[in-house]
């Protein structure tokens, strides 16, 4: 007995490797996305139901876990921390010195820093918070 086969052309577009090929692709790009470094100074800053949010490019000294402290970003000591605020004051018209310690710093480093910004030209002292969910 033979069997017949149809002649008829087959025109269906297989989907699934198309398919396997765009996830594989979302894939690569999560992964890829998820590994971008931030850079910048990285500290954990303490949470406060009452923080605001500051838009002026303001002057900002940041302390570290470590004890490092960075004014606008650029690397200073504690000794070198007077002077550098003298100059930056002597420039703007508004005194204010935002303070971002992170919260494993020791109380005393924090009242020694504000106590130097306070001789040396600092009217106003704010320290910098996260806001805390509720």
């Amino acid at each position: 007995m033979q069997f017949k086969r149809p002649r008829t052309l087959s025109t269906r577009l297989d989907v699934a490797p198309m398919a396997d090929v765009v996830f594989l692709l979302l894939i690569f790009f999560m992964l890829s996305t998820s590994f971008v470094v931030q850079p910048g100074i990285q500290i954990r800053l303490p949470k406060a139901v009452t923080s605001e949010i500051q838009l002026k490019k303001d002057l900002i000294l940041t302390i570290t876990a470590e004890n490092i402290l960075f004014l606008n970003e650029e690397l200073i000591t504690l000794d070198e921390l007077g002077e550098a605020l003298q100059a930056a004051f002597a420039q703007r018209k508004d005194r204010i010195l935002i303070i971002k310690a992170d919260q494993e710093v020791k109380h005393g480093m924090v009242v020694q820093a504000m106590d130097i910004a306070k001789m040396n030209g600092a009217d106003r002292l704010v320290i910098a918070t996260e806001p805390k969910l509720l």
